[in-house]
């Protein structure tokens, strides 16, 4: 199950996917209303196990990243692809999902309560079915 983290003090959100890759090797985890929509950002194969992405906006390649915990809370990750990536525990509440992949990913305690793609909004317990 994610958890919430604390809103750093004076935070601003990564601008770029390199920012965000090297602040997450320092140790943040707080992401939150990330906009990484301008072009498909490459995070193939990446750890970021445990990050807050709530209320984000991000067109990406997140296929076989690790995600185990990762918060997509509120956020707007149409078009993202998740294929084999590993989201054990991750919360997709409330997120917008038109345009994603989840073929092969571990969706193991996933929570999409509140998620909707195409107006359909998912119910407790409800997991992608694309």
């Amino acid at each position: 199950m994610t958890e919430n983290i604390e809103r750093p003090a004076n935070y601003q959100p990564p601008q770029s996917a390199e920012d965000l890759l090297l602040r997450y090797s320092e140790g943040e985890r707080y992401f939150a209303e990330l906009e990484l929509d301008d072009s498909t950002y490459d995070f193939q194969n990446v750890i970021l196990e445990g990050a807050d992405f709530s209320r984000s906006f991000i067109t990406a390649d997140f296929r076989g990243a690790k995600l185990k915990r990762a918060a997509f809370r509120s956020a707007n990750i149409k078009t993202c692809d998740f294929r084999n990536a590993d989201l054990a525990g991750a919360d997709f509440s409330g997120a917008l999902l038109e345009g994603t992949e989840f073929e092969g990913a571990n969706l193991q305690g996933a929570r999409f309560e509140g998620a909707s793609c195409f107006s359909y909004t998912m119910k407790e317990n409800e997991r992608p079915w694309w």
